[in-house]
């Protein structure tokens, strides 16, 4: 019997201070994308499963996103683009409990990776920055010039679903 492969998301993230976006600019690979997040009542409950918006200057493209935890570090995440009109559709199976997250998404290039920073519009001292590996153990640099306060891969808290439901503001 052959064995089922699901593609994995692996990934470490952290809380840093907010950083100088005028220097982001400047560093290779960048791009800056808004994001917003729904969150759906699941059918399946191992799942979590969200839609997503993601563009810029009124141009987006849209994603439907399964994901179950491994580890902390690693997910099983199934995602599939999706028209405007199935996300519309969609958004009326909004979890009621949870808000969507808007966010904006920084991207860059930093000693041979890429590096997700995103910005949120409830945080005016903080941020997170993320970053997807080959695997759990992968070595990595963090950039030197952002502060980061703390690593949060396995804080529960700073999820964007768990943001969704409350938000973190612990002195930083």
């Amino acid at each position: 019997m052959a064995a089922t492969s699901f593609p994995l998301e692996i990934e470490r993230k952290y809380l840093i201070r907010y950083p100088n976006l005028d220097a982001l600019k400047r560093l290779p690979q960048y791009s800056k994308t808004e994001i917003t997040q729904t969150y759906l009542k699941s059918e399946n409950p191992a799942f979590g499963e969200r839609i997503r918006k993601r563009g810029t200057n009124g141009v987006y493209v849209y994603t439907r996103t399964y994901k179950r935890d491994i580890t902390p570090v690693k997910r099983i995440e199934l995602e599939e683009e999706i028209t405007q009109q199935a996300y519309n559709t969609l958004l009326t199976k909004a979890d009621p409990m949870l808000q969507s997250i808007t966010k904006v998404r920084y991207c860059f290039s930093y000693a041979g990776k890429l590096f997700e920073l995103d910005i949120y519009p409830f945080w005016s001292d903080r941020a997170t920055l993320e970053i997807e590996l080959a695997s759990e153990n992968e070595s990595f640099t963090l950039p030197p010039f952002l502060t980061v306060i703390k690593e949060v891969t396995g804080d529960l808290r700073y999820r964007n679903r768990n943001l969704a439901l409350h938000i973190v503001n612990e002195p930083v």
